[in-house]
């Protein structure tokens, strides 16, 4: 006998897939029409499949339409992007954090930016660019646990994927999140400055009210060599460009240095961060550089 069921991948290994389904995880193989297709079954994946009375002949049937994925780390349906920068140590590059957001912004991902080790060095003045943005931030003491409830909370009902480059304490804060998740912790490297990430293995974790993934390697860089975003759509990819896209005087505007930009006279007004539209002005130049076969 069998049960036809709806489910999540939670993880992929050896050509079987685990898949939450109905209170309970299924191992399950894909049937050859994905092979076929050339279609590889990711983690957070929604699918329906095939369940048998003795689990032998478990099968993924059908994947449903994806809202988007990720190839590295491979996983899709991601709704939230959290983005974790230390304050100090490694010190905090604003860049880095608006390329990431721009990615999630293009890719269909709402960004969250997390600022930990705020025990060594506050967190304010960065958290001001982001809220002015209008993007969701948080603060986490690493010391006192000071706003992993906040973080907590932000999690729930969604599939996040956590990035940030090594060091910054991503994954104590995965830990802080739910301690049952046991993550190990890499050392930072004083010579290097940077961590040895020591992350095993992909995986979605049942936890907080949804589902969170964190993978090897997965650091600002693997999304930058992601994801190269066009210099014409870069601008879109700034939330808080867009109430003034198209009230430039030059439909040509690159909203770097012309006159006559909306943007820039945000900016000089105050209601633009002029840190962020810095990111923006290297991020265009950078686009401008990118030779056809590149994109």
């Amino acid at each position: 006998m069998t049960q036809q069921k709806n489910g999540i991948i939670l993880k992929g290994i050896g050509g079987f897939y685990y898949v939450e389904a109905a209170g309970a995880v299924y191992e399950c193989k894909a049937r050859g029409v994905f092979r076929k297709k050339r279609i590889t079954p990711l983690a957070g994946d929604r699918v329906q499949i095939t369940v048998t009375d003795d689990g032998t002949e478990n099968t993924v049937d059908e994947i449903f339409e994806r809202k988007n994925f990720l190839k590295r780390p491979p996983v899709a349906n991601i709704d939230s992007l959290i983005i974790v920068s230390s304050t100090v140590s490694p010190r905090p590059s604003t860049l880095v954090i608006d390329k990431l957001i721009a990615i999630a912004e293009y890719k269909g991902i709402e960004p969250v930016v997390v600022f930990t080790k705020t025990d060594l060095e506050p967190a304010e003045k960065l958290l001001d660019i982001y809220k002015l943005a209008g993007i969701s931030c948080a603060m986490v003491c690493n010391k006192t646990g000071e706003g992993v409830e906040e973080v907590r909370n932000l999690l729930n009902g969604k599939i996040s994927a956590f990035t940030g480059n090594s060091g910054v304490g991503k994954t104590s804060l995965l830990n802080a999140l739910d301690p049952n998740l046991s993550l190990a912790t890499g050392a930072i490297s004083e010579k290097l400055g940077r961590g040895r990430h020591t992350t095993r293995q992909a995986e979605l974790f049942k936890t907080c009210g949804g589902y969170i993934v964190d993978t090897p390697g997965f650091s600002a860089l693997d999304l930058e060599k992601e994801q190269v975003i066009k210099k014409d759509e870069l601008a879109e990819c700034f939330r808080e460009f867009r109430p003034y896209l198209g009230q430039c005087r030059f439909t040509t505007c690159s909203h770097t240095c012309d006159k006559g930009c909306r943007i820039i006279k945000a900016v000089e007004d105050g209601e633009i961060s002029r840190s962020r539209h810095d990111s923006y002005v290297e991020m265009y130049q950078a686009a401008k550089e990118l030779k056809e076969w590149e994109l």
